[in-house]
């Protein structure tokens, strides 16, 4: 079955539109530079660099040569090909995206009905969708759901049987939740006579 990778591939899709952006190396040393309550004085006294070069570098109004490059790495306490590589964790990047209902992104299949949520961030740690579950039995699908990564559910409306590979299928209802390896084979049907509803959440691997 291949309902969730096509979900992750959809994502996917939408962030090889949205080239990253070249590295600011003024920015990146006057991040380092704040990031450690340093005046321009301050580091460059530290780095052995007068101050103008230091503000030129950090104005984006010359490029450093390697020696200035090793002074500064040295001064800040890093290495040189820090310089170079922002931090992915520990900033602020204040990102946020609200998805009324109803207006998520469609995806139709033969035993569910997924609706995409926060659709216009692109690089999300995690892959949320509402889905409404058609399928009824397991002969319904074409095998095991599996594919990369972690998964939490969380039932919204009716009830539900989960179905996990190493365990005994296990029925929920409104409120009941799991957390499970996705990795592992997977499906879920319906138990309601009303199609249920769920709060799916993927946690994506690292690339």
């Amino acid at each position: 079955m291949t309902e969730i990778p096509t979900l992750i591939q959809l994502a996917r899709e939408g962030e090889a539109r949205a080239a990253p952006e070249p590295l600011d190396l003024g920015s990146r040393v006057r991040d380092l530079r704040t990031s450690r309550g340093w005046t321009l004085e301050q580091a460059a006294r530290q780095a052995g660099l007068a101050r103008s070069t230091l503000s030129k570098i950090e104005n984006g109004q010359m490029s450093p040569t390697y020696d200035a490059l090793k002074k500064l790495a040295t001064g800040l306490e890093i290495g040189i090909p820090q310089l170079f590589t922002p931090p992915t964790r520990g900033l602020v990047n204040g990102r946020r995206d609200v998805t009324r209902a109803g207006e998520g992104q469609a995806h139709l299949t033969t035993t569910y009905e997924h609706e995409l949520l926060a659709g216009s961030l692109t690089r999300k740690a995690m892959l949320p969708y509402r889905a409404r579950i058609r399928a009824r039995t397991f002969e319904e699908f074409d095998g095991w759901v599996r594919h990369d990564g972690e998964e939490f559910l969380l039932v919204l409306t009716g009830t539900i049987r989960l179905f996990t590979e190493f365990y005994e299928p296990v029925d929920m209802k409104r409120g009941d939740s799991a957390y499970y390896d996705a990795t592992m084979g997977h499906n879920v049907v319906s138990t309601s006579p009303e199609d249920a509803t769920i709060l799916w959440v993927t946690a994506r691997s690292g690339e």
